[in-house]
């Protein structure tokens, strides 16, 4: 399966979540990657999708072939640095992933929105790699309002939304935490919803 991870905004949860689901395709035998086709600021989160692939590839950059040093946007970071986000070497790094194992999870930077140029979105990117979207929301108030907007979005592209994940980031819970999960089944009905308690540390691969 290849799957897009995206999110509802950055600081979600999106690398918590795919290091969860890449352990749980591990426990059912299968092997499984992450990719994260473009990092700004750091490679921290590159790193850990990559340690938590089975198996582990020989080097970070197989998962994470554009890094750019600035911590931005990475259309920002890229004019900042006086480069170009080269996509064809992402879409080459993605295919050469998709031959060597069973499931490749891409992990988007922030949101599904956040441009790479002025003519070219993560969204974009995620179409262009052929990929079924999930989105990460962090379960608190303002959630739906993102959630639903992000949904749409995915699917005006013609794209499949595999499921929303509810992270709840925060261990106290709120009427709208609560409440979330019944809202948007109603409003987006997505074939899959799932909550993640806070810190939880293992699921069950869902699809």
């Amino acid at each position: 399966m290849n799957l897009f991870i995206t999110g509802t905004d950055t600081g979600v949860g999106k690398t918590y979540i795919t290091t969860l689901l890449l352990s749980a395709i591990a426990r059912t035998g299968q092997t499984a990657v992450g990719f994260k086709p473009i990092a700004c600021g750091d490679r921290k989160d590159a790193e850990i999708i990559s340690n938590a692939s089975s198996p582990p590839p020989k080097s970070v950059d197989t998962v994470n072939p554009i890094f750019l040093k600035t911590p931005a946007a990475p259309m920002a970071a890229a004019s900042i640095e006086g480069i170009t986000i080269d996509i064809d070497k992402i879409k080459s790094a993605h295919l050469e992933l998709t031959r060597s194992y069973n499931h490749v999870l891409t992990e988007g930077a922030g949101g599904w929105a956040v441009p790479i140029n002025p003519e070219y979105s993560m969204g974009h990117l995620a179409a262009d790699l052929g990929n079924s979207v999930l989105i990460v929301v962090n379960n608190k108030l303002g959630a739906l309002n993102q959630t639903i907007l992000t949904a749409n979005a995915i699917r005006s592209m013609g794209l499949e939304l595999m499921g929303i994940i509810l992270n709840h980031i925060n261990d106290e819970r709120d009427t709208a935490s609560i409440t979330n999960r019944s809202v948007l089944e109603d409003i987006i009905k997505p074939p899959l919803i799932l909550d993640i308690l806070h810190e939880e540390t293992e699921i069950v691969w869902p699809f």
